[in-house]
């Protein structure tokens, strides 16, 4: 798992969370977090577009055992991944959007390029 931030959870919980996460902003192309989670997301976002370059069996049940969402797997391997097939990563940008209102959180919008 990429990434060493326990982001204040137990192991259980940060990997839903972030099993979450990816499967969202694949579904969306778009999410709005935390700068730390979503360096988190971006990281492991981009390993999934990467494993889905190459499609086979084998990836795509890799892909199938993290992202909680069979369709957005399928999306993925057909839709998103031959959209960034001439490039070597850097399929998602982290833009900052200052401080959340209720706990002065930084907040950031992670998007699909």
């Amino acid at each position: 798992m990429p990434g060493t931030r326990k982001l204040g959870r137990e192991t259980s919980h940060r990997t839903a969370m972030l099993r979450g996460l990816v499967t969202f902003l694949l579904e969306n192309g778009k999410i709005e977090t935390t700068v730390t989670r979503a360096k988190e997301v971006s990281a492991l976002t981009e390993k999934f577009i990467t494993l889905a370059k190459e499609e086979n069996l084998h990836n795509k049940r890799l892909a199938l055992a993290f992202i909680t969402k069979e369709d957005v797997v399928n999306k993925l391997f057909k839709e998103i991944a031959p959209k960034y097939a001439g490039r070597n990563g850097g399929y998602t940008r982290i833009a900052k959007l200052g401080p959340r209102r209720g706990d002065a959180a930084e907040m950031a919008i992670i998007e699909l390029i």
